[in-house]
């Protein structure tokens, strides 16, 4: 039987470019060898579109903060310019791809920009489509729609570049109390992430926030717990077991994500009742069919003293580093990382398929 050859797409121009790198590398790492051939694709942060040898496409993959794609063979060498239109009929291209495995976190990766150009090229991907993509990076599109399905969140306001400072200190600290988390909306892994307490700190986190959005949330400080759940299928989900994040600092920042091992935690499973797992599993899968996911998904809850859940965000391509929750979370369910890998990638194919089914009634 013919080996499925995965196009693995990584890297980006968005903050969470070293990620992303990291990423690829344990994925291709993991993927069954047996069953798959892979063609690299790498993306520089300037937005040069690469192919890659699967023999040597980083340097410096054991350090998170040096990791970088390789340099291009020639320094001098051209790449398309972000607006031109070119021809491609005489150039060599890659071997047929039968499926992608887009790995790109963060703005043009999971945003539903890359989804869309795969939708057009008629590719099959891994995770969620264009639509759900778009409303789960807007974390304040998100919250609407899990408050409109009966899902609660933290409380929180929203602000916008066209006008920054149009809620005042005073308004937030009466409405939210402090302190406050400050982030923008289409951010991932802590990227722009401020806690709040005072006036000062406030206006800063603001301007700090609207370098990487044009808008931005206002989130009630929740004091809880904090756990992670994974989802993986398309039409019928399954959800993995809780994971629970103990952060030794003030929050969970980029850098105790992906680079500061000290600095915190994972305990899988989480330490919490059956009744509570529960609960959170099941929200869980009702959050993921409610936002339209495919593929996979992580969600992030509080859980307070009180026993009170609240649904903080929905990742459609969380990270696949060595620190990531998602694959520990199914490695601690039973399916290891090749596995996850591999299931991941017919998941893609049987979307794929189906919807190719589906537009044919039409």
């Amino acid at each position: 039987m013919a080996k499925i050859r995965v196009g693995i797409i990584f890297g980006g121009k968005s903050s969470e470019h070293r990620v992303s790198l990291q990423s690829a590398q344990n994925i291709i790492d993991a993927i069954d060898q047996q069953k798959f051939d892979i063609s690299l694709i790498g993306i520089d942060q300037d937005g040069g579109w690469r192919i890659l040898d699967t023999t040597h496409y980083l340097e410096n993959g054991n350090d998170p903060k040096l990791i970088s794609l390789a340099p291009r063979e020639n320094s001098d060498q051209q790449h398309t310019s972000q607006s031109q239109i070119f021809e491609i009929e005489n150039a060599q291209g890659l071997p047929k791809i039968d499926v992608v495995f887009p790995i790109i976190h963060g703005t043009l990766g999971e945003d539903g920009a890359l989804q869309g150009m795969l939708k057009m090229l008629d590719l099959p991907f891994v995770g969620s489509d264009v639509l759900s993509s778009a409303v789960c990076m807007d974390k304040d599109v998100t919250k609407r729609l899990l408050q409109g399905s009966g899902i609660a969140v933290a409380p929180f306001l929203t602000v916008h570049s066209y006008n920054p400072y149009e809620i005042s200190f005073q308004e937030v600290q009466n409405a939210l109390g402090l302190p406050v988390f400050v982030k923008p909306a289409n951010q991932g892994s802590s990227v722009g992430v401020s806690k709040v307490e005072n006036e000062q700190e406030y206006l800063k986190a603001l301007d700090y926030a609207f370098e990487y959005d044009n808008k931005v949330l206002i989130e009630k400080f929740i004091k809880g717990r904090e756990i992670e759940c994974g989802v993986l299928g398309n039409y019928y989900p399954k959800a993995s077991v809780c994971g629970e994040v103990v952060v030794k600092s003030s929050f969970y920042s980029y850098e105790a994500k992906y680079i500061d091992n000290q600095s915190s935690e994972v305990v899988i499973p989480a330490l919490i009742s059956e009744e509570e797992s529960k609960k959170l599993r099941d929200i869980s899968i009702k959050a993921f069919k409610v936002l339209g996911c495919l593929g996979l998904a992580r969600v992030d809850f509080f859980l307070t003293e009180k026993g009170e859940i609240l649904l903080n965000e929905v990742n459609t391509l969380p990270g696949f580093t060595n620190n990531s929750m998602y694959p520990k979370l199914w490695e601690n369910t039973g399916i290891s990382y090749s596995e996850l890998i591999t299931q991941l990638l017919e998941l893609a194919l049987e979307r794929h398929e189906h919807s190719t089914r589906n537009s044919k009634l039409i």
